[in-house]
């Protein structure tokens, strides 16, 4: 964040977290987008494939998407794409609908989707959306096409249901299936765990089992951030121009690279300290 660098080109308002209670969450700054391959199933590894700069001109959502593109370009298979809540709306499925790769979205509690309309009755304008689906309402959720509990090591009972079928008011040729994720019971001793709204696109449905748990591995890259703001100094240096962060910020990808690929050179030495006695 820049907020006392008027002179830096192309700040924009980027969300940052208010230190005073009860302030707005934005800052003044430079906005950078980052899409990552997660290389593994556990750890806190995530590779940047690419981490550019978010334009005065560009929205985050189009950035996102214009660089899945780019990347989807050059890969062998089909990629799974993980996303935050901030990306769960019809912009982001609009933009994505041509790319060839499934998605699945974090989605804020406040979302509202549709279900299909109605066979049409003859008479007036079609229907565009069905019943409406408040993720925030349980009065106006219906039954489930599929409901499982499993036991978690970590969360504890969790009881996760599915629903076919839903679309954002403004992608309506786009249907998704929604995944709630819950807590079945919270125990005196079971800390809050709040429930998880997940929108799933892709070419096959998806496992209730396994599903919410590839969610979780996106947030390697909020891993990722810290390792590059606090140990590769991403954000030490204030730099005059815009030319000059996009530099500067094209070296945090190479150096996690470097590093994770000479992983297999480091041994992990502990130092072992002596000690005596009289």
């Amino acid at each position: 964040m820049r907020p006392d660098a008027p002179t830096l080109r192309e700040r924009t308002y980027e969300h940052q977290a208010a230190a005073i209670h009860g302030n707005k969450p934005i800052a003044i700054g430079l906005g950078y987008s980052t899409i990552a391959w997660i290389p593994s199933a556990q750890g806190s590894w995530a590779l940047p494939l690419r981490h550019e700069r978010i334009t005065s001109w560009d929205t985050p959502i189009s950035k996102a998407a214009w660089q899945l593109e780019q990347v989807i370009a050059g890969l062998p298979q089909r990629p799974l794409v993980l996303f935050d809540r901030e990306y769960g709306c019809a912009s982001l499925v609009l933009q994505t609908a041509h790319l060839k790769a499934d998605k699945l979205i974090r989605l804020r509690s406040n979302r509202c989707l549709y279900s299909d309309p109605p066979a049409y009755s003859g008479r007036g304008r079609p229907r565009r959306h069905g019943e409406k689906f408040q993720l925030n309402d349980p009065q106006t959720w219906w039954a489930a096409e599929e409901m499982v509990e499993l036991d978690d090591p970590k969360l504890g009972q969790l009881l996760i249901r599915r629903w076919d079928n839903l679309h954002f008011r403004s992608s309506t040729q786009h249907p998704m299936t929604l995944i709630l994720v819950e807590p079945k019971a919270l125990g005196s001793n079971c800390r809050q765990v709040k429930p998880l709204w997940l929108a799933w696109i892709g070419e096959n449905s998806c496992c209730l089992e396994v599903v919410w748990m590839d969610y979780l591995r996106r947030f390697a890259i909020e891993h990722w951030y810290r390792f590059a703001k606090q140990t590769l100094h991403w954000t030490l240096p204030h730099l005059s121009t815009p030319e000059q962060c996009d530099r500067w910020s094209d070296l945090m990808p190479l150096l996690t690279w470097q590093l994770w690929l000479a992983q297999d050179l480091v041994r992990d030495y502990h130092l072992l300290q002596a000690k005596t006695s009289d």
